[in-house]
Formats: structure tokens, C-alpha cells, sequence
């Protein structure tokens, strides 16, 4: 695919299928991260470094990358995965639960439609929706996560948006887990990989998700306590059986390697304060 080619497409219906084109924002130099429950002490400096090598690494891998503008109020909205949904017809504004990035939705759906991607739908209080709860099992189911941060009023507009385009939501209740306070959402421990294989945190993951992935023929890598707080359960795949991983999670590493899957790595001691691994990092606006 073109640049040319790649600036203009969008349309998911896919964590697997090669990522085209996809956004991200930069962190910001400004802001209070403590207030987003950003770990301390934050390097701000390295935390910018940081998520450059990540990019670099993103376009060296052939996806065409969307720098966004750095939004300095918003401490949290370098995880461009949560705010809006990209579905094939375009994109849905989401509604977010978290007091802190209320302003996110609106903006990032905003630049998304600036970028040519048409807005399809937005969710109405009160609805409240991450993108963190939502992944493909395949190309016409969307599993979604119901917890703290995606309520059913969520679930229940989003079957109403994509029932149109041919998209099936099935949910899966989260557990309590740490709490309200704290960022469990569906994709903390789900991460596809290949049509046919994901990695699973199996202690935190829903009965009904499991059955789901078995039933489709889906195998899975479970991902030890020690790599799941650092964010190994957290896999972004650039293109079937590519991915990318956050460094330091080498018994998740080895066991997709096992798997025959093309792992690379970046640094994300500063980017992990935030408990946000790379595929939080991105939205995908193209795949396929």
C-alpha cells in the first residue's frame, strides 16, 4: 500500500490484520500525572524518548503513523486506544468514566474525522465506554468488556451502532478485581495475536472469554504474575503474528517466539507508570 494510499483508508474489523494506518499522541510535557494515577517518580523527559522509539518502531514495522498534537491538560491522553472506535464504516466517540479524561472522546474523534474518517456514532450518557474494553475475535464479533469503565448502556448502543454493519457484541462481565479506582479493562488480559492464537492473563480473565476463544478454535498463551505487572499481557500486533511487546517480559516473549511469532520489543520503564502498554498507545485507523 501506498502512502498516498495509506493516508486516506480507514476500517477495522481486526486486532490482528495488519495495521495500515494508525494514530498516536505524544505524551505531554505539562499536566499533573499524579492526578491520572501515573506512578512516581515520572520521568517526563525519558517518558517523551520513550514513546519516539515507539513510534520509530511502529513505522520501521511499515505501518503509516498519524502523530496527533500533544494535549497538555490531559495526562492520560497518550492512550489513544480508549477515547474513540474505530469500526468499518468509520469511527464511534466513546464516553469515558474516568473524570480525568472526559475531555478525550470529543477531541481525538474530532482529529480522527479532520484525518478523513467519518464519524458513525457517538455514545449518550449514560453510556460510559473505553476502547481498552473492546476487542475483535473476528472479523463480524466484538467482545466487550462490562466493568467499571464500560457499563451496559454502552453495550447496549454500541449493537445498536454496528448491528448495521454487520458486527455482532458479545459481552464479558469484568471482575472487581483492585477496584473502581484502578484500570482493569478486557484488553488488560486479552491481547489476539493470530486469528488462531492470543495471549490471556487466566487468573483475571471472564469464564465466557475463554469458552469464547476456545470455542473459536483460538489458542492461548498464558502470561505469568510476574510479566502481567509489567504489562505482558499488553501485545499489539503490527500484522498477523508480529508484534510488539514492552521490554523486560521475557517468559511472554519466549512463549510467542515458541509460537513462531515475530516479537519486538521497546523500552517502557516511564510509559508503564501510566499502566499502559503499546497497544494503548495507538488507535487503529486502518487494518486489513
Amino acid at each position: 500500500m501506498t502512502s498516498l494510499t495509506a493516508a486516506r483508508s480507514f476500517g477495522v474489523r481486526s486486532s490482528v490484520a495488519t495495521l495500515r494506518r494508525v494514530a498516536v499522541r505524544p505524551p505531554s510535557a505539562r499536566g499533573d500525572y499524579s492526578i491520572a494515577h501515573w506512578s512516581a517518580p515520572l520521568d517526563r523527559d525519558l517518558l517523551q524518548i520513550q514513546h519516539g522509539h515507539f513510534v520509530a518502531l511502529l513505522e520501521r514495522l511499515g505501518c503509516f503513523v498519524e502523530i496527533l498534537e500533544e494535549s497538555d491538560d490531559m495526562p492520560d491522553a497518550c492512550f489513544v486506544y480508549d477515547p474513540a472506535f474505530v469500526v468499518p464504516g468509520g469511527v464511534v466517540e466513546l464516553r469515558s468514566a474516568k473524570p480525568v479524561r472526559a475531555g478525550e472522546p470529543p477531541l481525538l474523534t474530532s482529529e480522527l474525522a479532520a484525518l478523513g474518517v467519518p464519524v458513525v456514532g457517538r455514545l449518550a450518557a449514560p453510556a460510559t465506554a473505553d476502547g481498552g474494553d473492546m476487542c475483535w475475535l473476528d472479523a463480524s464479533t466484538l467482545a466487550v468488556g462490562r466493568g467499571y469503565r464500560t457499563n451496559q448502556a454502552a453495550i447496549d448502543q454500541l449493537r445498536t451502532l454496528l448491528g448495521p454493519m454487520d458486527v455482532t457484541v458479545e459481552s464479558f462481565d469484568m471482575p472487581h478485581d483492585n477496584g473502581p479506582e484502578f484500570c482493569l479493562h478486557l484488553m488488560s488480559v486479552i491481547s489476539p495475536v493470530r486469528d488462531d492464537l492470543a495471549v490471556v492473563y487466566e487468573r483475571l480473565a471472564p469464564v465466557a472469554l475463554l469458552q469464547a476463544l476456545s470455542a473459536r478454535g483460538i489458542e492461548t498463551i498464558p502470561v505469568c504474575d510476574d510479566d502481567y505487572e509489567t504489562l505482558g499481557c499488553n501485545v499489539l500486533a503490527v500484522a498477523p503474528g508480529v508484534v510488539v511487546l514492552a521490554d523486560g517480559n521475557e517468559t511472554t516473549a519466549a512463549a510467542l517466539r515458541h509460537h513462531g511469532v515475530e516479537v519486538h520489543t521497546y523500552q517502557a520503564s516511564e510509559i508503564n507508570k501510566g499502566e499502559g502498554g503499546p497497544t494503548c498507545l495507538t488507535r487503529p485507523i486502518h487494518r486489513g
